[in-house]
Order: structure tokens, then C-alpha cells, then sequence
């Protein structure tokens, strides 16, 4: 089935919530271990696997509104709520204002909005008296972990196994979502029916949403060392204690993640005293686009213009516009500059490296705890190396293919490139017998802005509108000053036209919008 085949009209309108169903709780069968959370034989109208925030977001809609008539299950490997534990560092802030929270993008009055939360915590005036948009990242890590501790449909301690196609024995549903236990020995074996002592919760859906997130990147030639002495950034706080015990330290990669760990490392290195060393292949240690005008591609409006693009205008398309969310934040810049300032005063040494335009090539391990890194500037084409301690990786994340989707691979379209084609409304394209919406696994398809936290809501306001013959959440489509397209730029403009259309020709409603309003001024681009 290819997306946009069904018509979700009256699809989950049974009347069956998880918000009504106080016997939802997990019933177990002591002869074989195997768990299906309430009847066996129950369909819901869908089944999300993976509770990051915006499945979390999601989920928070459903049970937010008593006008989605949806009954769901989240299903998440881990035993609670975690979001970048590794880099919840102190002092660092979300890079949205707190309005991109799980819902309110939405829906400003569901009781899962980060003001609620802040009610609930009894922090609302304290939250007033700090007068900014940006919230530590700790704390939205904590309100995301109040809303799945309230969820009813979360199911913590579910690792996802297998989801397969269901057949005739039960019409209602298209597919049957295998989980384990993450701590059960048994588990290699969960997929396999008649192994005993295995834990498996078994689930029927009509349709699936997948938002199993990203995983660190780390090049084959960086692996296999320590994991306390050459890691990942995500592993950054469970390191850092004999991290700071190194007598030299370097940070590679010039992203948020980077800069954030090298900031963390430089305000303690006085203390410390330790070489502290930078490298990027990056063109410069640059800061992240974050004008008002330059954070509209963030936007309904330029998704559906990328989505609209031919593919490979996309795929040359995106890599150019990696300062949109790769650079660094404004205000860490000027933290690191300011703090290697005054590390500088009295004409000090700072004791600190940092080059850009350098590949690191290879890491060797000269000795214990000891290692060559072996770098090459690509403007001069001159190959260098420097020893160090430690090494601090912040070498990206990676989105793979969960395996638990192998039993439906063949029915997935990809493209030439191996990608899954993505359909408008964030569903897979195939011979799918239901819906299989995926989060943050579109930047190919929909542009940057698939993994930006204000974009979620809108994408499940989106999934919602599909599901529902009528959402409560509207799909916000006029939200920005600028244009993306010519056609819709000539709708407002006066005697706007494409060139080729005749004179006078009516270009599309120029006279107004597609909601009826008059059409608006032009906005008078140089």
C-alpha cells in the first residue's frame, strides 16, 4: 500500500482508549512468559515504537484531548524516559524556546504543555522571574520525564523484536508487534515462537508510528579503544570524572555536541591543568544560523517546498545548508572566546589547540593510555599528527534501519540510494497492509528540519490528521513572512505571474489565500 491509499475516515473511532481502560495492565500467562497488555485478541488503532520526545509528543496529544478517539501503546526499550543523558551538562539550554515543548505547538491548553508541567512543579513563578525562551536542558529532560510518568499508554522495559504483517485470523488488524524484556537472557530467542523462558508482549495494531531516534556515529577507525578513553560526546558525563584526571585532552568535531564538551573541559582545565586540543574538517568553528529570518526554514511552509523538490535537487540541497543545524550556538561562541580571554590574562598560555579544515585520519594507541592522532589539513594537503589522553568524539549520530522491521523490508520502497521513500504525511511508501509513520528518519525526504524539536508537533498534528477523520490539532500552514516558491510568491504579488503564463491569466488566487483571507501586500524582497 502506498501512502495516501487509505481513507481515514472513521479510522480509530471505536471508542476504545487506553484513558478509559483501567485494566490495561500487563497479564501474563506463567506456563510460557508470554504478556499481551490485556486481551490478546484487542486491536489498537496504533502502536508507536520508541519514546523519545516526539513519540512522546505524540502519545501526549492522544491522551491530551478526549477528542482523539485513538487507542495506543508506546512501546520503549529503556526502563524509564532518558533524553541525551550523556549530555544533559550544566548550564547548557535547549536550542528552541520552551513554546516547541511536546504539545503546545498544537494545542496551547492540553495539560501536557510545559507551563502545566512547570504548575505542577510548583515553578511558575520562578520560571517568570527568569524571563527567557531557552530552558536548561535538564529540566526538559525532567518535564519529558513527568509526561511519560503520567501517560497511561507508555510502556517502559518493551524492547521491540519484530513487527509483522497479520493474516486473516484477525481482519481488524494489520500487524502484530513482537517485545521483550531488554534484561531477559532469553531475549536472542524472543523471536523464535516456541522458545521457553522468554517474556514476550505481543501487540495488534492497525497502524504503527516508529520514532527509535538516532544512535552515535563513531568511524570504524575511531573504535575499539577504552571506552573511558576515546568515546563518543554522548558518553560525555559518565566519562568526565577520569576524563578531567588526563594530562592532555582533545575534542573532534566542531558541532553543539563539540563545542559544548570542549566548553565544559575549558572552564575546568585551571583547575586541572591539562592540554586541551580542538580539531573540526569543518571550514571553521561557525556559528549556527539563528537570525528570526534564517529559522524559517524551520517552518511548514519550507517542508512542503523541499518535500516538493526533485530528489536529486534535495540531495545537493541538503549537505549546503548544514550551518542550519550543525553549527554552533551564538552565545556557546562568545562563551569560549570570553573564557579563552581571560584564561589569557597576564599574558598567560591558554594551553589550547584548535585548527579547522583537519581530517582526522586514524587514532593509534602509542602506549597506555596514550594516542597518536593523526590528522590532515585539506586546504594545504599537509599531514600532521599530535599525541593526547583522552579523545572526545563528536562524530555525529546515525539513523540505521531497525532490525525489527526486517519481517516487513520487502514491502518498503527505497529509492536508488537505499533510502525508504517517505510520503508527505510521514509514511513509509510500499505494500504496506497499514500505516508505518516514522519520526526523525525524513531529512532525505521533508529537509532539515525533520529532527528540529518545533517541527515535531507539527509532524504529529500531521500523523493525527491522517488517523482522524477529524483532529482537534489543526495543520498549521501559514506561518511565515517569506515565500518559498515562485507560484506561491505570485499569489500575493501585484500582477504576479509565472513567465509563460499569458497576461492576465489567473495565477492560482491572487485575489487570496486558500483559507479565503484577502491577498496580502507585497512583502518586498530586494
Amino acid at each position: 500500500m502506498s501512502e495516501g491509499s487509505t481513507d481515514p475516515a472513521g479510522r480509530g473511532v471505536d471508542g476504545d482508549s487506553d484513558r478509559a481502560d483501567p485494566a490495561d495492565s500487563v497479564d501474563r500467562d506463567p506456563a510460557d512468559g508470554d504478556s499481551t497488555d490485556g486481551d490478546p485478541d484487542r486491536v489498537r488503532d496504533l502502536v508507536g515504537v520508541g519514546l523519545g520526545p516526539f513519540d512522546l509528543g505524540l502519545a501526549a496529544l492522544i491522551e491530551g484531548s478526549d477528542d482523539v478517539p485513538l487507542s495506543a501503546v508506546f512501546l520503549e526499550q529503556k526502563p524509564a524516559f532518558v533524553w541525551h543523558e550523556g549530555m544533559l551538562i550544566e548550564g547548557t539550554t535547549l536550542e528552541v524556546p520552551f513554546l516547541a515543548d511536546l504539545v503546545t505547538l498544537a494545542d496551547p491548553t492540553n495539560p501536557y504543555s510545559y507551563l502545566n508541567y512547570l504548575r505542577e512543579r510548583d515553578r511558575l513563578y520562578e520560571f517568570y522571574f527568569y524571563e527567557t525562551f531557552q530552558i536548561p536542558r535538564r529540566e526538559y529532560d525532567d518535564y519529558c520525564r513527568w509526561v511519560a510518568e503520567t501517560l497511561e499508554c507508555a510502556r517502559f522495559s518493551r524492547r521491540v523484536v519484530d513487527v509483522e504483517p497479520v493474516g486473516k485470523e484477525h481482519p481488524e488488524a494489520n500487524f502484530r508487534v513482537t517485545a521483550v524484556r531488554p534484561e531477559d537472557p532469553a531475549e536472542p530467542a524472543a523471536t523464535d515462537p516456541d522458545a521457553p523462558g522468554v517474556e514476550r508482549y505481543r501487540y495488534l495494531a492497525r497502524d504503527l508510528v516508529v520514532g527509535v531516534g538516532s544512535r552515535p556515529y563513531v568511524p570504524e577507525a575511531f573504535r575499539g579503544f577504552p571506552d573511558d578513553e576515546v568515546f563518543h560526546t554522548a558518553g560525555y558525563l559518565p566519562n568526565r570524572e577520569s576524563v578531567l584526571e588526563a594530562e592532555s585532552i582533545a575534542v573532534v568535531g566542531s558541532g553543539q555536541s563539540a563545542a559544548e564538551v570542549f566548553q565544559n573541559l575549558l572552564d575546568r582545565q585551571p583547575e586541572h591543568g591539562y592540554r586541551l586540543d580542538w580539531v573540526t574538517r569543518s571550514d571553521g568553528f561557525f556559528p549556527m544560523e539563528y537570525s528570526k529570518l534564517g529559522l524559517q526554514h524551520f517552518t511548514p511552509e519550507y517542508t512542503d517546498y523541499v518535500y516538493d523538490l526533485p530528489q536529486p535537487l534535495k540531495d545537493d540541497l541538503i549537505p549546503e545548508q548544514d550551518l542550519l543545524y550543525k553549527g554552533i550556538d551564538p552565545d556557546t561562541s562568545d562563551e569560549i572566546y570570553e573564557a579563552l580571554y581571560e584564561h589569557s590574562v597576564g599574558d598567560r598560555d591558554p594551553d589550547v589547540g584548535m585548527i579547522a579544515m583537519t581530517e582526522v585520519e586514524g587514532i593509534e594507541r602509542v602506549g597506555p593510555g596514550r594516542y597518536r592522532v593523526d590528522c590532515r589539513q585539506r586546504q594545504e594537503d599537509t599531514a600532521f599528527a599530535f599525541e593526547t589522553e583522552a579523545v572526545v568524539l563528536g562524530t555525529g549520530y546515525h539513523r540505521p534501519t531497525p532490525s525489527f522491521l526486517s519481517s516487513l523490508e520487502p514491502r518498503i520502497d527505497r529509492d536508488e540510494h537505499g533510502r525508504p521513500r517517505v510520503g508527505r504525511e510521514y509514511a513509509l511508501e510500499g505494500d504496506l497492509p497499514g500505516e508505518v509513520f516514522v519520526q526523525n528518519a525524513e531529512v532525505h525526504t521533508h529537509g532539515v528540519g525533520a529532527p528540529d524539536l518545533g517541527l515535531g508537533t507539527y509532524r504529529n498534528a500531521v500523523i493525527l490528521d491522517r488517523l482522524l477523520a477529524d483532529s482537534p490539532y489543526p495543520v498549521d500552514r501559514n506561518t511565515v513572512f517569506q515565500d518559498f516558491s515562485p507560484a506561491r510568491y505570485v499569489e500575493h504579488a501585484p500582477a504576479g505571474r509565472l513567465r509563460g503564463e499569458a497576461e492576465g491569466a489567473d495565477s492560482g488566487g491572487r485575489t487570496g489565500d486558500d483559507r479565503g483571507r484577502p491577498a496580502e501586500p507585497p512583502r518586498g524582497d530586494d
